[in-house]
């Protein structure tokens, strides 16, 4: 899987609400590891964690997750 494939927007929307990743993974149940790897690509979400994310960020599940165009097709 290619870095493009792997990206989300987890880490930019998180520090334009000025979190760390310790207090963003508080406010979604898991651990600030689990968030590093999920903003590193190394980890997909499960959808009800996205879903969370997404709460706690004020963005909707596609502006974090977005889909790529090899993934449309």
């Amino acid at each position: 899987m290619s870095e493009t494939e792997r990206s989300n927007r987890v880490r930019e929307h998180r520090r334009r609400l000025a979190l760390t990743q310790a207090q963003l993974g508080a406010q979604v149940g898991v651990s600030r590891q689990s968030i590093v790897s999920i903003e590193g690509g190394n980890y997909s979400p499960s959808v009800y964690l996205a879903l969370r994310i997404a709460a706690a960020l004020g963005a909707a599940v596609e502006e974090l997750f977005p889909l790529h165009e090899e993934a449309r097709s």
